[in-house]
């Protein structure tokens, strides 16, 4: 049994042992014509070995598309597993840019956000900024040791009930290529409270399996385990989608 055939047998809330492995799923959010929900596997020491998302592929059908002078951003939030044991993650938010976002010619095209919390609901609706430019206010700007190798938190990134976002100037999307998935950090007031893997419209529906490493911090400001990888990839027989967030330490 595939882990994919795994998800598909579980219910809401449920967990299903397959030989050495353990799998939790969170509440079905509805989305497009499909659902979403969150997916905690752990191994056979009980340790949590991924983090992820599942969705249908309806979720890609029927999207809301905003008016013009409109917020252009849908958000979709998902609560984590009842049961199995507890992440660093709290929630998680899948945002559908319906025509993209800043910067132009990189982010300004159909494309999902997929935010991984590592802060409440609460603490969330709490984020505020003066304009999209605090992201380089020094009060913003965590410690480098906070910081993966290589990025940066730069000017305009900053967004209320969010947080700045920390990007990786030597990214493909930075280097005059298409901008297919990415990986961004969340900060706010120099904590990091999000992960977020990215990926387009057109990516997901060309249903290719993508896998990369991802350039961890020094140290983070809360224990737990983190991800050392992300991936994304497409069940053809149950016809679903999964951002999995893996290698956890």
């Amino acid at each position: 049994m595939t882990g994919a055939t795994v998800l598909a047998a579980l219910g809401a809330g449920t967990a299903l042992a397959e030989g050495k492995a353990t799998a939790y799923e969170g509440k079905p959010v509805r989305i497009g014509q499909g659902t979403a929900h969150t997916v905690i596997r752990t191994g056979a020491d009980g340790a949590v070995a991924a983090i992820g998302l599942s969705f249908t592929e309806g979720t890609l059908e029927a999207l809301p598309v905003a008016a013009p002078g409109t917020n252009p951003r849908f958000a979709y939030v998902l609560q984590m597993p009842t049961k199995g044991p507890k992440t660093v993650v709290d929630h998680v938010v899948i945002d559908w840019e319906s025509v993209g976002h800043p910067p132009p010619q990189v982010y300004d095209v159909p494309h999902f956000d997929f935010h991984f919390y590592l802060v409440s609901r609460d603490e969330v609706s709490k984020v505020r900024f003066n304009g999209p430019n605090d992201s380089g206010d020094p009060a913003q700007q965590p410690p480098a040791e906070l910081m993966p190798a290589g990025y940066v938190l730069p000017p305009g990134t900053a967004v209320p009930r969010m947080g700045a976002h920390a990007i990786n100037p030597a990214a493909p999307e930075f280097q005059k290529q298409p901008f297919t998935t990415t990986f961004i950090y969340g900060y706010y007031k120099k904590r990091l409270t999000f992960v977020e893997p990215m990926a387009t419209l057109e990516f997901l529906k060309s249903k290719l399996s993508f896998s990369a490493a991802v350039p961890r911090p020094a140290r983070y400001a809360k224990a737990g385990a983190y991800p050392s990888s992300y991936s994304i990839g497409y069940d053809g027989e149950r016809k679903v989608y999964e951002v999995t967030l893996g290698d956890l330490r």
